[in-house]
Parts: C-alpha cells; sequence; structure tokens
C-alpha cells in the first residue's frame, strides 16, 4: 500500500445467512468473499478474473456499499467507506461508478435515452433541464453515439449501444473509479473488441481508474494492468498482466489460462485438468480451499490455509507448492 493509491481493500469479507428465518439450527453462512486485501491506483486497471461464483461480482457492491461488508476494511481516497453516511457516502460513490453486465435489464425501457444518461445528475441535483439536455448529447457523443439517439428508447438499440449507453451514464458525474461487472459478456465477439477499446480510450482521456470485473482472461489481457485471481472467495494469485500470463504460479491460475483457446493451430496447447466440482461456499475446504481440485496437493495443503505473500516483486501469490 502507498499513500497514493486510489483504493486500498484489507481484509474484506461478505458472509450471507440463508435458511429458515425461524430456526437458527437451520440457518447457514454462505462464505461469498472470504478476506480479500488489494490496492488499485490512479489511472490503474486492475482485472478481477475467476470462475462463475467466485465471489468477483460481490466485491463490486461491496467497493460502494451497493451491500454492507460482514467484515473489513475499504478506503477511498484514504476514506473508509464504512464509517460515511449521508452527504459523505454520496460524496465519494458520485466518484465511484458501475457499468453493469446486462446491456438489456440495466436501462429503463420506458425512459428516452438522454433522459437515462443524466439520472445520476438529476439525483445530484447540480443542473438545470436544458444544461443536463447540452451534457446528455456531449456523452453520447464521448461513447460513439450521435446526438439523434438521445431522443430515442433503450429497444432501438443493439446491445453494444446499449453498453456504449451504460458507459455514457457511469461517466455522468465525472468518476475517478468506474467498477465493471462482466461489462462485454452478454456480447458478440467483435462488439466486445469495440467496447473494450472505447474503454481503454476513455482511461487515457479522463485518467480513469477501472476495476474490471470477468471470466473472460483474454479481454482481460488486453485491458488490464495488474490481474487478480480468485477462487471460492479469496484471492489466490496478483500480479502484474505480463508476470501472471507468462509466469504464473498458482494452479488454479495455470488451469484457466491453459484453458484459454490459442488461434495458432501450429501451437497446440494441453489444458490442466482439474477434476471434481468447486466446494460450496457454505462449507468450504480447511487449508487450502483449492486443494481438493489440485493435481500437486500434499498433507500440508488440506490443513494449513496459505497466506497471500510476495514470492517476487509485485507478484503474490497464496500456495504452499510456491512456498516450498
Amino acid at each position: 500500500m502507498t499513500a497514493g493509491d486510489l483504493l486500498q481493500v484489507r481484509d474484506l469479507k461478505k458472509h450471507f445467512s440463508i435458511g429458515s428465518s425461524l430456526l437458527k439450527s437451520r440457518r447457514q453462512t454462505v462464505h461469498a468473499v472470504d478476506g480479500i486485501s488489494f490496492d488499485l491506483a490512479p489511472g490503474e486497471t486492475l482485472g478481477l478474473v475467476g470462475e462463475s461464483g467466485c465471489g468477483k461480482s460481490t466485491v463490486g457492491r461491496l467497493l460502494v456499499r451497493l451491500i454492507e461488508p460482514t467484515e473489513g476494511s475499504v478506503r477511498f481516497d484514504r476514506r473508509e467507506m464504512r464509517t460515511l453516511a449521508g452527504h459523505d457516502l454520496r460524496a465519494v460513490r458520485k466518484q465511484c461508478q458501475f457499468i453493469f453486465q446486462d446491456p438489456y435489464g440495466s436501462l429503463d425501457p420506458r425512459m428516452r435515452i438522454w433522459d437515462i444518461v443524466t439520472e445520476p445528475i438529476v439525483i445530484e441535483g447540480t443542473m438545470t433541464r436544458p444544461q443536463r439536455r447540452t451534457r446528455s448529447i456531449e456523452l453520447l457523443e464521448k461513447v460513439g453515439l450521435s446526438a439523434a439517439a438521445a431522443d430515442r428508447y433503450p429497444h432501438e438499440f443493439s446491445g453494444g449501444q446499449r453498453q456504449r449507453i451504460g458507459i455514457a451514464r457511469a461517466l455522468a458525474l465525472n468518476p475517478r473509479l468506474i467498477i465493471c461487472d462482466e461489462p462485454v459478456s452478454a456480447l458478440d465477439v467483435s462488439i466486445q473488441a469495440q467496447v473494450i477499446n472505447l474503454m481503454a480510450d476513455l482511461k487515457k482521456e479522463l485518467q480513469l481508474s477501472y476495476l474490471f470485473i470477468s471470466h473472460n482472461l483474454a479481454v482481460v489481457r488486453h485491458i488490464a494492468d495488474r490481474v487478480a485471481v480468485m477462487y471460492l472467495g479469496k484471492i489466490v494469485e496478483l500480479a502484474p498482466k505480463s508476470e501472471l500470463y507468462h509466469r504464473p504460479q498458482h494452479p488454479y491460475t495455470r488451469a484457466l489460462l491453459s484453458a484459454v483457446p490459442v488461434p495458432e493451430p501450429d501451437q497446440p496447447t494441453e489444458p490442466m485438468e482439474l477434476h471434481g466440482d468447486i466446494p460450496s461456499p457454505i462449507n468450504p475446504p480447511a487449508g487450502c480451499r483449492f486443494h481438493t481440485r489440485c493435481p500437486f496437493a500434499f498433507d500440508r495443503c488440506r490443513s494449513e490455509e496459505p497466506i497471500l505473500r510476495e514470492s517476487r516483486a509485485g507478484h503474490q501469490v497464496a500456495c504452499h507448492l510456491d512456498a516450498g
């Protein structure tokens, strides 16, 4: 952690209680996020990857308190999010915006596009209606849409265009951090590339920071500066992009990367097979959570939980195999 970090997350946890609200003996706890730590610098993109259900999207919502954490600390620009309320919380949330996964469900079908894009400004109450209209056209043009789009409705646009509208809405309050929750997973591959390139251009132009949540390692490789790999509520590896893709150290990271198709017929790859299913987050295994599927697991993995530690400069891994 450095004094200049925009976001500092320490030992963040979110546990959900499920089951009968009347019979406490039947209640169970889902360990959705179970003690993660990371930093995000101004102007940086941190990719957060892992299989579905590992807790990635929950992390994004915890950072802006869309859901309340069970434990841990989230500091944005040196301000502790958990202690903020009222005007102070709204002021910080203004600087942290969301791009959602579903470009169809995230836009109100009854609202015109310019009203959707400027809805955050309405809530903020800082502009008149004519000023909001002008601002909406500026934002739509910035994301590659014409001024004529302002008076249309969401059903008149394709998925890629709708996601551009979602990006324009996220930019309305001039944020410093945008949390991108699987922003291109619902789009065609060719459209994914266009949206990712747009986001990269906006990052440079507006000096944005991104937390980019995705299960697509190829997309993350294109946009991220550093990558954190999650498994069952834990970060198991965190490293600069080039380090992680060329020299992965955790067996789970290696398995994920080996499953990415390589568009070179002369370079066949053999995916690293993982046997068994992902354990339940209601009853995560003791020791290393990955040991039930890891081909390299030994006795220590089954009894002692590995700590995320720095193995090389800037490269952190939670693995007993690496520790020796």
